[in-house]
């Protein structure tokens, strides 16, 4: 017998509630990816599955006491990850199987590596932006125009909302937070509820539009939603991001931001890279729609399109810097010709040094331990558990809060692969579920763990918790909508 197995094969048509209710519970979520299969050795009733998850939720715990213990979040997942999978590998070079483990930690891996390598260069952009002083333009651009915190408020979650469906949710999310974090500088309880919206709006957006989460490209691949019929999530979504927001704007001080009027000085090639961030998104989106390539490759291409205009940024610096020095002396203006001695080359991979690398970390962890779990076989038992015993409507509603502890891409992954006999209408409704419900936690889905990265010390798991109820209402308000907006596709087959 394989150590750590259990003496009886389990039947894999008997849900065991126990380990379903304790999966809910324990498991973490993390970044989009889809999870190797369940491998041919159901180890959920097991010796090793228990540690497993036992190992998981310890890592959990320190995640969630990160700002108590002052421990950066990547540390616990990383180790977890790599005893989880320890044990995996054990039991299957026991059972005389090395290669299904191996074949499954490496198709985790490429997926992990697909998404490090889009997040990578995203933050990259950010960090390439923020260098040239585009978010201290910005800036100076609101505090000009006296919008107040409420106006920014509304103002960055709104455009969320509107530029997920076509950027995505976690490019989206991570610009806006940028934004956020520059104009609000130091006022942290505003930074965090700003960034609770950012995330709710831009999840929200991402659900109603092939193109705005991972989730959504995997329903629309699968040829179940077609592409027009994505949008009429609309209204759900729209619900699902207004009813929190309008809560949290009660409690947001109506003051402008703090700050002196200045008149910023954007650097050389700040706005062609601003315009090189934009055709690198929509590279990404024409390597998927129309290539049906990974994402990653349009992403990984922009990368380049931002080195080689670095490289023409420091060929160029010496004559362009003669050419200011001639005009500002012959203007006589002082002020200009002390910045030009401030100058310093554009270097890319500076902006690649800058980047949030715990954050980076945390999603290798958690996406491999998770992934180490799947592979034990909790998260398809999860699944035959709801759709088994449980009504459509009700197993597509708990597992969008399910996605909020163990992210919406395995769930949807699972579903899929499940293939319940399910109606066309109840189809739309695991997508809505599933692609907002990460929103319930600030770890619950990609944006959220990003933006926690990125506004380190003021958006934090314990801030975003806080307004979970609110989220919660609108979670709760979205599915009503859609049901009943959406009532007679209910009645046909998906």
């Amino acid at each position: 017998m394989p150590i750590g197995c259990s003496s009886k094969p389990r039947l894999r048509g008997i849900p065991r509630w126990p380990n379903a209710l304790l999966l809910v519970f324990c498991l973490l979520p993390f970044s989009p990816v889809v999870l190797a299969a369940t491998g041919s050795l159901d180890l959920t009733d097991s010796t090793v599955g228990y540690i497993a998850v036992a190992i998981f939720v310890l890592a959990y715990a320190l995640v969630m006491g990160e700002e108590k213990l002052h421990m950066r979040k990547s540390k616990p997942v990383l180790v977890a990850a790599g005893l989880i999978w320890f044990m995996i590998g054990w039991v299957y070079v026991q059972s005389g199987m090395p290669d299904e483990a191996e074949h499954a930690f490496r198709e985790t891996l490429l997926e992990f590596a697909e998404l490090m390598l889009f997040l990578l260069v995203a933050m990259t952009y950010i960090n390439a932006m923020d260098e040239r002083r585009v978010f201290d333009a910005l800036r100076s651009w609101m505090i000009r125009k006296g919008f107040s915190y409420k106006q920014l408020f509304w103002l960055t979650g709104g455009l969320s909302f509107v530029i997920s469906p076509i950027a995505d949710n976690l490019t989206t999310a991570m610009l806006m937070c940028a934004v956020v974090t520059k104009v609000a500088e130091g006022d942290k309880r505003f930074i965090n509820l700003a960034c609770i919206n950012i995330v709710v709006a831009a999840n929200a957006g991402g659900a109603f539009s092939p193109f705005g989460d991972i989730t959504t490209l995997m329903v629309w691949q699968a040829g179940i939603v077609q592409f027009y019929e994505f949008f009429t999530l609309l209204v759900p979504a729209l619900v699902n991001f207004l009813i929190p927001a309008i809560l949290m704007t009660f409690f947001i001080n109506n003051r402008k931001p703090e700050g002196v009027y200045e008149d910023v000085w954007l650097k050389r090639g700040a706005r062609r890279i601003v315009l090189l961030f934009l055709l690198t998104i929509a590279t990404a989106v024409a390597c998927h729609t129309l290539l049906h390539l990974p994402p990653v490759l349009g992403m990984m291409t922009g990368l380049g399109y931002l080195q080689f205009f670095g490289y023409f940024l420091r060929m160029t610096l010496p004559r362009s810097l003669e050419k200011k020095r001639i005009r500002y002396t012959r203007r006589g203006d002082e002020r200009k010709l002390r910045q030009l001695g401030s100058v310093v080359p554009f270097d890319v991979f500076n902006r690649v040094a800058r980047s949030e690398w715990d954050t980076l970390l945390f999603f290798y962890g958690v996406v491999v331990a998770v992934g180490g779990l799947g592979f034990l076989g909790y998260l398809g038992m999860l699944s035959e558990t709801l759709y088994a015993g449980w009504d459509a409507t009700w197993a597509n509603i708990v597992l969008g809060v399910v996605s909020a502890v163990v992210d919406n891409i395995p769930v949807m992954f699972a579903v899929l692969t499940m293939a319940p006999d399910m109606s066309h209408g109840h189809w739309l409704l695991i997508t809505l579920t599933a692609g907002v419900g990460g929103s319930l936690l600030s770890i619950g889905s990609a944006a959220g763990v990003a933006l926690m990265g990125q506004a380190r010390g003021n958006y934090t798991f314990l801030g975003h918790l806080r307004w979970a109820p609110a989220i919660a209402l609108g979670y709760a308000a979205s599915v009503a909508t859609h049901l009943w907006l959406n009532a007679g596709s209910f009645a046909i087959s998906g």
